[in-house]
């Protein structure tokens, strides 16, 4: 008898396995579908691939639309993707490292030291989170008017970087206050000053919160379109979301060189996710709870 009921045991085991990967296998499809229509329109030859047909793949295979978005150019012959990847690469970059070090250092300053407007500082960094991006793009865009900064690189990238600075400030702030105080307590014992102490002990063992968050930094300037379509005004300074909506006319849409330079703007994150995994989870979860 216990023969058969440990029989019966596994293969309603088994059954419950089987059960539970092919709903997830279900899931994972229909939640991948829409990335297969979009292939199918970037794969397809012109605007062919954007029927209403709901078969994934295309009738027939053709990389044209990626070539024709790589090798754009404008009236003056100059390479206008090249140059818009680069302004792309060059923004977001500049825009999570100068987001990090502001963040990482005001986020350790509200974690370990208690100064007047502490909790003030927190709450308007917390307050300016409620509020749309396109309700300061008449500000900003007065404010980098005054400064000669419209057209430019540099003026994004401050505005970005400031833009970013509330929520990462709050994410690497739930993390400092994780680590322990000892070991900055036993780092003064040994006469370690507080940048030692900052740099040596605090970031090191701070890299899965400032991975996470140089992730979302990379991301928001990488992506964001509203500012840098407003900000921008020539072809060579756009970024390469305002490049995809370029394909978008007032007549028609090239659907198929709009799903070919979606899919090229979207390869660089996902190479960084799949680069930065390892600390997403404890960079995410470690600033929930304090231990």
């Amino acid at each position: 008898m216990s023969g058969e009921s440990e029989s019966t045991s596994q293969k309603g085991t088994l059954w419950g396995t089987i059960a539970t990967h092919g709903t997830l296998i279900m899931v994972t499809l229909v939640t991948l579908y829409p990335l297969f229509i979009v292939l199918r329109i970037a794969l397809s030859p012109g605007n062919s691939g954007a029927s209403a047909s709901l078969n994934p793949f295309p009738k027939e295979w053709s990389l044209d639309n990626f070539y024709a978005v790589v090798s754009a150019t404008n009236a003056r012959g100059d390479w206008l993707f090249g140059r818009q990847l680069l302004n792309s690469v060059v923004i977001s970059v500049a825009t999570t490292i100068l987001g990090i070090f502001l963040a990482t250092t005001a986020a350790y300053a509200f974690s370990r030291f208690r100064f007047a407007g502490r909790k003030a500082g927190l709450m308007a960094f917390l307050v300016s989170q409620m509020f749309p991006g396109v309700l300061m793009m008449v500000p900003l865009y007065l404010i980098l008017q005054s400064l000669g900064l419209l057209n430019a690189s540099l003026g994004l990238i401050i505005v970005y970087a400031t833009t970013a600075i509330p929520f990462s400030v709050w994410m690497l702030k739930g993390y400092f206050d994780t680590i322990p105080k000892d070991l900055e307590e036993s780092a003064i014992m040994d006469g370690a000053s507080q940048f030692t102490i900052f740099w040596r002990i605090i970031l090191p063992l701070s890299m899965p919160a400032v991975a996470v968050t140089a992730l979302f930094s990379f991301m928001t300037a990488w992506n964001e379109f509203v500012l840098a379509f407003t900000l921008m005004e020539e072809p060579t300074s756009f970024t390469l979301p305002v490049t995809i909506y370029a394909y978008v006319g007032e007549q028609s849409v090239e659907w198929g060189k709009f799903a070919a330079a979606s899919i090229i703007v979207s390869v660089p994150v996902m190479a960084l996710f799949f680069a930065l995994q390892k600390n997403l989870v404890g960079g995410l979860t470690a600033g929930g709870v304090k231990g």
